[in-house]
């Protein structure tokens, strides 16, 4: 990949081209005046709890559960009357 010569405007902004724009990235200083810039995914905090060990364990089997059984309709009242004995 060539080497381009970009200028740091400024405001401290550095544009990487409109194909990334809108793209979240980490931004890592590993020494001064020397960037490394990565491609990120964030995960919203009130999702945090499914990347846990524990859940990911969970998940794993209920869907390799789902793959050995196939859907069926739901009987409605059976599951109002299995509500109903647990309060």
């Amino acid at each position: 990949m060539p080497v381009e010569i970009k200028t740091i405007g400024s405001s401290g902004q550095i544009s990487l081209g409109k194909e990334n724009a809108g793209r979240i990235v980490t931004v890592d200083e590993v020494e001064k005046g020397v960037w490394l810039v990565k491609t990120a995914q964030v995960i919203p905090d009130s999702e945090l709890w499914l990347h846990t060990p524990e859940m990911k364990g969970k998940l794993d089997r209920a869907l390799a559960w789902a793959a050995t059984h196939k859907p069926k309709e739901s009987d409605l009242d059976e599951l109002e009357r299995r509500f109903k004995k647990r309060r």
